[in-house]
């Protein structure tokens, strides 16, 4: 386990290193480097008021993971952000990318096999698949299409609607359709940005962004059919009425 200050200190000096680097490499505006700090503070923030919502102490070995995914996707916004001034981002950009695409693939297995798996290092990840889908979209949009932002921004519309919908705020059983559909908008979203075949990547957001579609919606079925405490089904047979198998 790391402390939490010590492991959002290191993760924010990580980040002023990559910034850094990418400065001398790529070279990073002013306005690059707010976006990339700013997404950085902004990260800390949520871990630290997600671990008290999650009723947690410390980052597990499976959130210092996600936690340096996490990273990695800032340093991404900073490249967005320096995309609007140059167009030599673009590689280095998708190198960043693919990193953490790997890392997500990581921090599941290490959960499991330390034992550390937690309520919060499962909303931690499905968050930091937000962001990543998120800061994607804005790159991937400007050379494709503007729809494609929807990607990116369905899961905080989502969050939205439930300040006016309450149920919508309602815990969701675990699901890992919803998982694989979130790696299946970062895979697409990594390879649109490289600028690959261009043609089928679209058929390929398409897609992507039908799955996205069809996850969500499934949610909010789930939500709308418990909204009042007791599952039912289509016909509005309460489930305490509904005849069970042996």
């Amino acid at each position: 386990m790391v402390a939490t200050g010590t492991g959002l200190a290191a993760n924010l000096a990580v980040l002023v290193g990559l910034l850094a680097a990418l400065t001398t490499t790529v070279g990073l505006g002013p306005a690059a480097w707010m976006v990339g700090l700013a997404c950085g503070l902004g990260v800390g923030a949520a871990v630290v008021r997600g671990l008290a919502w999650g009723r947690a102490e410390a980052l597990g070995p499976a959130d210092v993971v996600t936690l340096a995914r996490v990273t990695l996707t800032c340093a991404v916004a900073a490249l967005v952000a320096e995309s609007f001034v140059r167009e030599s981002v673009g590689p280095t950009l998708v190198a960043l990318a693919v990193t953490a695409l790997l890392l997500d693939a990581v921090d599941g297995p290490v959960a499991r096999r330390t034992g550390s798996a937690s309520v919060f290092g499962a909303r931690f990840d499905g968050e930091a698949d937000a962001f990543f889908m998120l800061v994607l979209s804005v790159y991937v949009a400007r050379s494709v299409a503007a729809w494609v932002l929807v990607i990116g921004v369905l899961r905080y519309a989502f969050a939205v609607a439930g300040w006016a919908v309450p149920w919508l705020q309602d815990q969701l059983p675990d699901r890992y359709w919803r998982k694989v559909v979130a790696a299946v908008q970062g895979i697409v979203l990594t390879v649109a940005a490289s600028g690959v075949a261009a043609e089928a990547m679209y058929v390929a957001l398409v897609v992507a962004l039908a799955l996205l579609a069809e996850s969500f919606g499934r949610d909010v079925l789930w939500l709308w059919l418990h909204r009042f405490g007791e599952p039912i089904d289509v016909t509005g047979t309460p489930a305490a009425f509904r005849l069970r198998p042996p």
